[in-house]
């Protein structure tokens, strides 16, 4: 993996560095906390170089041997991976396992072993019986309003998940969510999706950083942008970080400027 931004200054030592996961992990370091900020909520996603966020119903198409690596160091990094009910049941969702890698990491920042999986759901329309919700390490955590069926409640919280409010009635509100899983020490967040739940975030104000990997491969078809939501009425407007490259693939780091 090569370093195109910032130029590197340190000649090939740097792309010798971005080889080994705990040099990614370096490169991808959540930031520092800040008193402003509950939690830091970074997106991870990839898109083909016409925008589509996948191709025949699923990312994985897009992806490749080196955006799989980044994909594990951002959860490897993160506490909770917050992800959207239709993209569970799309790409069929487990639980995030635990990497010896980044075991050393995780405790020394006070981490459990494996990062949480959050679905946010407001229907409730999952099948409480798969391994995500049965056999996680950490116990799955479903974000739903206030509203929700209690029923859908009961099968959630039967299967060994716990159920989180964050929305009035049957929605969930996006700043809210932030807010909830900050409360519940969860500060650095991965969202990966799918486009629905990143376009809310996007126009909520509360997302922070997009990871994004250009494949370098064209789709066409009618498959969603990255964030396909509520239209921001004055775009945010981001600063790169980092642009890192290998075999064709692009993966970029942006922050948002505030």
């Amino acid at each position: 993996m090569h370093r195109l931004f910032p130029a590197p200054t340190t000649g090939s030592a740097a792309d010798e560095t971005l080889a080994t996961l705990d040099g990614l992990a370096d490169a991808y370091a959540y930031p520092e906390p800040a008193p402003d900020r509950p939690a830091w909520l970074r997106a991870n996603m990839v898109s083909s170089l016409d925008g589509a966020a996948w191709h025949d119903g699923r990312s994985q198409p897009l992806s490749s041997e080196a955006d799989m690596r980044v994909f594990g160091v951002l959860r490897g990094l993160a506490d909770a991976v917050v992800v959207g009910a239709e993209t569970v049941r799309q790409e069929g969702y487990r639980p995030a396992r635990v990497r010896e890698a980044f075991a050393a990491r995780r405790a020394a920042l006070g981490q459990p072993p494996a990062p949480t999986i959050v679905v946010v759901s407001a229907a409730l329309e999952l099948d409480f019986t798969l391994p995500l919700f049965t056999g996680p390490v950490v116990p799955t955590v479903v974000l739903t309003g206030t509203g929700a069926d209690p029923e859908r409640v009961r099968a959630a919280e039967a299967s060994g998940a716990r159920v989180l409010r964050a929305g009035e009635g049957t929605r969930v509100d996006p700043a809210e969510a932030v807010r909830v899983l900050a409360g519940h020490g969860m500060t650095r967040l991965l969202t990966e999706g799918g486009p629905r739940l990143l376009g809310q975030f996007a126009a909520a104000g509360v997302l922070d950083e997009l990871c994004l990997t250009v494949a370098p491969l064209l789709t066409a078809g009618t498959a969603p942008r990255i964030a396909n939501g509520p239209l921001i009425a004055e775009p945010d407007r981001f600063r790169p970080v980092s642009v890192l490259e290998e075999q064709g693939f692009l993966f970029t780091r942006y922050v948002r400027v505030r």
